[in-house]
Formats: C-alpha cells, sequence, structure tokens
C-alpha cells in the first residue's frame, strides 16, 4: 500500500471510529435520561447493536476489500444485527438485561459470534473473486484478525491506563480536571472509538509488513496446542473405556452431562484444527494419527449427548438450556460426520476436514439467526413445549412453573399465560391468574419439597414430622422434584439408636440426620459398581449397614456403597453428626 492510500485508510478509520464513539456516547444519554430513542426499544436496540458492533467490519476490511463490496456486506450485516436487536426487544425485557433496551448478554456475544465468523467467509471470498476461497486464505485471515484485535484491545487498553495514571499523579499536586475529565462520558467514548480505531490501524500496518513474522509466532502457538490432542486422546478414550464398567448412571448423576460431553467435543474439534492449521503441511505422524483417533471418538461422545438431551426432553420437555444444547449438539454433529469422513477416507491427509469448517460455519451463522428471531427462538419453543406437556396432562398443574412464563419467557410466555387464563381447565386458570399478578419472581410452591408421594421404606414407615415440617429453604433436598423419582429409608446409619433419613433417585442416596431439632445433609452414597437397583433391594429389605471393616458401608443387595460425608459433615466438636477420617482416608467413625 503506498503512502497515499495508507493515510487515507488511516483518515477513514479513524473518522469511523470518531464517529462510533459519539453515537454510543448519544445513546448512552438518552439511556440515562430515559429520552427518545432509549423510550422506543424496538428502535433503541437496533440502533444500540448496529453502532456497536457493524463499524468493526469496515475498521477491519477497509483496505482488503473493495470500497463497493464493503459497503454491501456492511448493510446486510446491518440488516441482520438490527433484525435481531428487533426481536429482542419485540420479545421483551429479560431479568439480566443490559441498557434501556431488552438486551440480555446473549444477544451481544450472538452478534459478536456471527459477525465474526461471516466476515471470515465473506472476505477472503470477495478477494478470492469467487464463493469459495482457498481453505488456506481462510485460516490465515482468522489468525491474523485475532492477533489484530489482541493487539488493538491491548493498545487501547493501556491508553486508559496511561490516563489514569495521568489523573492520580496531577491529583498528588491538586490538580483533578484529568481525573474529572476522564470520568466525562462525553470525553470516554469518543476517545475509546478514536484510539481503537487508531490501534486497529497500526495493527493491520504491524501486520502486513511484518506478514512473516505474525505467521510464524501463530504457527509456534498452535503447535504447541496441538501437542496437547496426543493427551485429550488419552483421556476421551479412557472416559469411553470405562463406561462399559461404571454404567451411566454416574455420568447422568452430575446433572451437567450434555454440557460436559459437548465440551470433550469441542476440546477436540479445536485441537484438531490445531494440529491440522492450513493443511499445506502434514504435521508430526504422531499429531496425524491423534487427529484421526480424535475424529473417531467423537462419534461415541455426541452419541452420547444426543441420547442425554433426549431423555432430558423426552421427560421434562425444552427449556431455553436445552435448546441452546440441541444447537451446539447440531453444530458438534456436522463437524462429527465431516471429521469422521476426513479421518477415514483416502488420499490428502485430512483433507475433507477443510470443507467440514466452513460448511458448519455457515451453519453457525443461519443457527445463530435462527435462535435470535422468531424461527428458533429458545423462549417460543421452551414455551411451546411446556404448555403442550400442561395441556396433554403429563405436568400437573401444581407442578408447572407458571412463573416461567411470566418472567422468563418474554412476550411469548405472556402470550401463552393469556391463553391458559381463559382456558378450559378451572385450575390451570386460576394459578395463571395469580401467576400474572406476581410483581417478582418467587419461589413456588411446585418449588417446595413435596414428601407426600414419596414412597417410604421399610414398608408401612412415615417421615418424621420434624423432617416434613422442615423450612427447608435453598437448602431442600435435590431429590425431591419433578425431574425425580425420589424414595425415602428409615435407617440407623451410625448405630446411634436413632434412624437417619435416606432420600434417593436412580443414581444415589443423601443421608440427613437431626441435630438440634433440624435436619442436615451429613453424607452421601457414591459407588463404582454401577447399576445398582435401589427399587427391589428396598422392596424386599435387602438394606443395611455393612460391618466396620474399618468402615460401615451402605449394602443395597449384595453392591457396597461408600459413605462420603458432605461439608456439613466435616469434624466439628459442637455437631454430634460429624464424620471423621480414619487412617487410609476411608470415613468411619461413625460412618
Amino acid at each position: 500500500m503506498d503512502k497515499g492510500s495508507a493515510r487515507a485508510a488511516a483518515l477513514t478509520r479513524l473518522a469511523i471510529g470518531l464517529a462510533q464513539g459519539i453515537a454510543l456516547f448519544l445513546l448512552q444519554k438518552a439511556d440515562e435520561g430515559k429520552s427518545w430513542p432509549a423510550t422506543q426499544p424496538v428502535l433503541y436496540a437496533p440502533l444500540l447493536l448496529c453502532v456497536l458492533a457493524v463499524p468493526l467490519l469496515p475498521l477491519s476490511a477497509l483496505s482488503a476489500m473493495r470500497r463497493r463490496a464493503l459497503l454491501a456486506w456492511s448493510a446486510v450485516a446491518a440488516a441482520l444485527v438490527a433484525i435481531m436487536a428487533v426481536h429482542a426487544a419485540w420479545v421483551g425485557a429479560a431479568p439480566d438485561r443490559l441498557g434501556a433496551g431488552p438486551l440480555s448478554p446473549p444477544v451481544f456475544v450472538a452478534v459478536a459470534v456471527l459477525l465474526f465468523i461471516a466476515h471470515h467467509l465473506v472476505q477472503p471470498a470477495e478477494a478470492a473473486g469467487k464463493p469459495v476461497a482457498p481453505y488456506a486464505d481462510y485460516f490465515d485471515l482468522v489468525g491474523t484478525n485475532v492477533v489484530r484485535l489482541f493487539l488493538s484491545l491491548a493498545f487501547t487498553g493501556a491508553f486508559w491506563l496511561l490516563l489514569f495514571l495521568a489523573g492520580a499523579l496531577f491529583k498528588l499536586i491538586g490538580v483533578e480536571a484529568i481525573q474529572k475529565l476522564i470520568g466525562e462520558t462525553a470525553f470516554a467514548f469518543p476517545a475509546t472509538g478514536l484510539m481503537f480505531a487508531a490501534a486497529v490501524h497500526m495493527a493491520v500496518q504491524l501486520t502486513e509488513a511484518r506478514a512473516g513474522l505474525v505467521r510464524g509466532v501463530r504457527t509456534v502457538g498452535l503447535v504447541l496446542l496441538a501437542w496437547l490432542l496426543p493427551l485429550m486422546v488419552v483421556i476421551a478414550g479412557g472416559f469411553l473405556a470405562t463406561l462399559p464398567f461404571t454404567g451411566l448412571a454416574p455420568l447422568w448423576s452430575t446433572k451437567a452431562a450434555a454440557s460436559l460431553l459437548l465440551s470433550a467435543a469441542a476440546a477436540l474439534i479445536i485441537l484438531i484444527n490445531a494440529a491440522y492449521q492450513d493443511g499445506l503441511e502434514p504435521p508430526n505422524p504422531i499429531l496425524r494419527w491423534a487427529a484421526r483417533a480424535a475424529s473417531l471418538l467423537l462419534i461415541p461422545i455426541v452419541a452420547l449427548t444426543a441420547y442425554a438431551l433426549w431423555l432430558r426432553i423426552h421427560q421434562y420437555g425444552l427449556t431455553p438450556d436445552r435448546v441452546m444444547a440441541v444447537t451446539y449438539l447440531i453444530v458438534a454433529l456436522g463437524f462429527t460426520i465431516g471429521y469422521t469422513l476426513a479421518a477415514t477416507r483416502p488420499g490428502a491427509w485430512m483433507k475433507p476436514l477443510e470443507a467440514t469448517n466452513l460448511v458448519m460455519a455457515a451453519v453457525s451463522v443461519l443457527l445463530l439467526i435462527a435462535l435470535f428471531t422468531p424461527i428458533a427462538d429458545p423462549a417460543r419453543l421452551s414455551v411451546g413445549s411446556q404448555v403442550k406437556r400442561l395441556e396433554s396432562g403429563k405436568v400437573a398443574a401444581e407442578r408447572f412453573d407458571f412463573q416461567f412464563l411470566r418472567f422468563r419467557s418474554g412476550r411469548y410466555g405472556s402470550l401463552a399465560l393469556e391463553q391458559l387464563k381463559s382456558g378450559r381447565d378451572a385450575e390451570v386458570a386460576k394459578r395463571a391468574v395469580a401467576a400474572s399478578t406476581l410483581k417478582a419472581w418467587t419461589i413456588p410452591e411446585s418449588d417446595k419439597p413435596d414428601f407426600s408421594k414419596i414412597v417410604v421404606y421399610p414398608t408401612g414407615a412415615k417421615l418424621p414430622a420434624s423432617f416434613v415440617s422442615q423450612d427447608w429453604g435453598t437448602q431442600r433436598p435435590t431429590c425431591v422434584n419433578a425431574d425425580s423419582n425420589c424414595r425415602a429409608l428409615l435407617l440407623d446409619v451410625d448405630g446411634d439408636g436413632a434412624d437417619e433419613v435416606l432420600l434417593g433417585d436412580e443414581i444415589r442416596f443423601d443421608v440427613f440426620k437431626t441435630s438440634e431439632g433440624r435436619w442436615a445433609r451429613v453424607a452421601a452414597t457414591s459407588t463404582a459398581c454401577g447399576f445398582v437397583d435401589f427399587d427391589s433391594a428396598l422392596k424386599s429389605g435387602q438394606v443395611r449397614m455393612g460391618e466396620p471393616l474399618p468402615r460401615r458401608d451402605l449394602m443395597v443387595g449384595d453392591r457396597a456403597l461408600m459413605l462420603e460425608p458432605t461439608d456439613k459433615g466435616c469434624p466439628r466438636e459442637a455437631a454430634p453428626h460429624t464424620l471423621k477420617p480414619v487412617s487410609g482416608g476411608l470415613f468411619g467413625a461413625p460412618f
């Protein structure tokens, strides 16, 4: 780039940054003063998001894309961002919203991710003059822009650190003008926009002049990261190899199986790409084999994730978190199919990975648009799913979360609540009317422990009245909720002559003991034996305490479940139900 073009690019970037800063300042003042356009969320939300996000595109690609193409792409991006923001405003304010408009943090994150992915699909294709550019171009641009973004943010942060230092220094001699100046939003927003734009221009100039150095640093970092791939393969392989011996029960007991499995899949995908890089030169043979193995390990991991999600959705319907998890699963499934083909197909090493990455990048953009528009809004899908369960009788009115419709699902929930208020079911209508009058989220009755339907063993026994009537607050037994098949057992666990209460679901038992009239969870069971048939053992009376050798296990049939103390069971002289560790690291006395 000649000096004239560089000077013009610099002035243009500075103008964009200054205009962005001024616009953000004006929007902030409108928000602060509750004046127009902040009083019109459907207008304010798209203005805020567009001003915040869209200028980053010309700042980044000013020298790399033709002017007409850059303007067209920026207009398309602004339209997409505006649609997402208008939808967020139409749905209604979320409890964790930001600013005057109903923009919660996920909207900002989604816009940033969408524009980042889409821009790195558009710019290389425009530069190549065809719909799909060489894969190395995409890889190079992503790496370079990540470096530029890091440098720009670091420069802007250093600028503000120096301003704060200057303010503190001058305050030492009684001059407070600088501190007052940097505290004014009229200065802060334009100055930040201007400095960030200047930093972007300098970062672009630096990375273009030292392109080889940037690629070298990036390559070193990725190679170091890639050597974690064999370790991750061993971890994932060991985990999968252990499952046949432990069963799926310990995995389901985490209540976060899908998210943990998706995290493992994401780690494998990232490390595979660190090993592959731009695909121009095959890596070390160890990394090549590790990448193939990792691609195949994705199959069982994603299959387990799908099974875990299907179980929860089939039993309890959709929630916003589950809709997001399904979206992540779709992306993971696409990568799994593509990477499996890449690992097993003969020819150039993992070559189909390139097409897979590009296709899934485009799919990710489409999914983000769907999630933050009416197409697949998590709130809309969740409301529809939960209301259908209510109307079909799968969940009783007294256990249905009407407050989710009132407070956590925006307009979709409000509309559903209005329909339920005029429905044929009198109980549902009464509870819908009660929920619609609430001013703030409260703990619903359905969230309070309901012990009335719990089967108590030995047969004919009843839970202690003090246990049932206790105000549990946030310490309520996790077993007692709509998502668990809870049963209770009265058993003298510690040999003091008084029965403890054991609450268990399909996974384990929690042990509750009373002290000074209040019940508290003091221990929980664990086993490495896989599935334990609690119901059969309870019905046949085959649950007892084992012999103290040197600890007492809970014997369920022929299976031994080790009792592990909770935090409340740590040694305290004042607590009669504490568990004390004995030699060898096992817990005994009294358990």
